[in-house]
Order: structure tokens, then C-alpha cells, then sequence
């Protein structure tokens, strides 16, 4: 079943045309990719299905429901979640509160327990840094704390805007893991990312975007030997 449905979306920054007419279609329970350099138009796409920004043209459809116009706090309540680029965790609060944030929309107290033990299943260094201040958390935590947060949520569309920012490879490789993981247990993921190798290794589609058209689209596999993204993307290099 179709999660997400992008129809010849058109998104503009004043007169500039961000997004110029996108197709896009992310099915229930897939990882589906957004791939592309700085300026691509990766971010404004999350942007819109989350409903900070308008659209000039075209249909967003979320379950077949028209979420084009819909407010940020109405598409939230419908199990939209992103994660955003660069964490944007509470610095100053616990690791324990920041994931609470994150359940504002639930009301059910044993839904949020659930929650907090599914996140800590998926991190356990969470777990055992519940108390400590967000700050204090190295790079990689903290965004397992962004992931976590969002989680929390209940997402039954999770957005995430370049997850490996910045991250040593290592702890690349681990949150990528973690996110098949959680698209495994039933949760749908939309994500954005530059990192093409290590994205298309655990995507089921990907598309590719420059300067707000879609290039280039496929499965995860036959993107990966795609030599033109080999090229451009993965610097020649497809094991790379």
C-alpha cells in the first residue's frame, strides 16, 4: 500500500524554484531515499510533507489522504515524524527528556512507555545515559537521541534529513543498521541523505535529485551499480 504519494510538486523560495514539478511515491513499510548534493531540493521536500512550507503546485497525499494544505500540528497527529539535519536536540535537557518532547502528540501513558522501551531497545547507550545533559553526548548519540526522539512519536512515516552528518563511519554503518531495523518492525522511513553508498545499501527505492527535478529513480540495487550515480555520486567508486 502507498504510504506517501508526491504529485508534480512545486515548491519556490521567493522566485526561486526549489522544487519543479516532483513525483515521488514511498510505499508502506519501505525505506525510501531521497539522494543528492547540497541544494538538490532534499530538504525542502521534507519540509513540505511536514508542512512548514507551501506548495506553488501539485498534491501531497498521505493514506490516500490530501495533506497538501493540512497544518504542521494536524499532519504530525497523523504519524508524519521527522527527525531534522543537524539533531536539534534540547542541549539542555536529560537524554530522558528530550524523548518525551518527542511523545507530545500521545496521550496514552503505556503508549509512552512502549515507546521508551522501544527506543531504548534500538539505543541502549540511551538508556544508560537517560539522566545525563544532552550537550555532554557525542555526535553519534545525539543523533541516535534525534532518531529516538522522533520515534517517540509513534511515527507511522518517519522522516530523516541527513542522519550521517557528520558521524565517523562506523557509527554511519551502526545507525544505518538501526534504521533497517526499525523499517523491519513495521515503521515507513523517508530519507534524505548525501551519502549514497551507505543509503542505498539498506534502501528498497531511491531517487535522485538535482537542482528540484528528479534525475534518476530505481531500487536501492540497481541504483548502487548505476554507473552514472557511481560517478557522480559515489566518486567513481561503487564500493565505496
Amino acid at each position: 500500500m502507498e504510504a506517501l504519494s508526491i504529485k508534480d510538486l512545486k515548491v519556490s523560495y521567493g522566485s526561486i524554484e526549489a522544487l519543479k514539478g516532483i513525483n515521488i511515491s514511498v510505499k508502506e513499510s519501505q525505506i525510501v531515499a531521497l539522494l543528492g548534493s547540497n541544494g538538490a531540493g532534499k530538504t525542502t521536500t521534507l519540509r513540505k510533507i511536514s508542512g512548514v512550507l507551501d506548495a506553488i503546485e501539485g498534491r501531497v497525499e498521505f493514506f490516500g489522504k490530501d495533506i497538501t494544505k493540512m497544518p504542521i500540528n494536524k499532519i504530525a497527529s497523523l504519524g508524519i515524524i521527522q527527525s531534522p539535519e543537524g539533531r536539534q536536540v534540547f542541549r539542555d535537557l536529560t537524554v530522558e527528556e528530550n524523548l518525551r518532547t518527542g511523545a507530545y502528540t500521545i496521550k496514552s501513558k503505556k503508549a509512552i512507555e512502549e515507546n521508551f522501551n522501544r527506543v531504548y531497545s534500538y539505543f541502549p547507550v540511551l538508556k544508560e545515559r537517560k539522566n545525563q545533559i544532552a550537550s555532554t553526548l557525542s555526535g553519534g548519540e545525539q543523533q541516535m537521541l534525534a532518531i529516538g526522539r522522533a520515534l517517540m512519536g509513534s511515527p507511522k512515516l518517519l522522516l530523516l534529513d541527513e542522519p550521517s552528518l557528520g558521524l565517523a563511519p562506523l557509527i554511519v554503518k551502526n545507525i544505518f543498521e538501526i534504521i533497517k531495523e526499525i523499517k523491519n518492525d513495521g515503521t515507513t522511513v523517508l530519507i534524505v541523505e548525501q551519502n549514497a553508498s551507505q543509503t542505498l545499501k539498506i534502501a528498497d527505492y531511491a531517487y535522485v535529485l538535482e537542482v528540484g527535478k528528479i534525475i534518476m529513480e530505481g531500487s536501492g540495487d540497481e541504483l548502487k551499480d548505476n554507473p552514472q550515480l557511481i560517478e557522480a555520486y559515489l566518486g567513481g567508486n561503487k564500493n565505496n
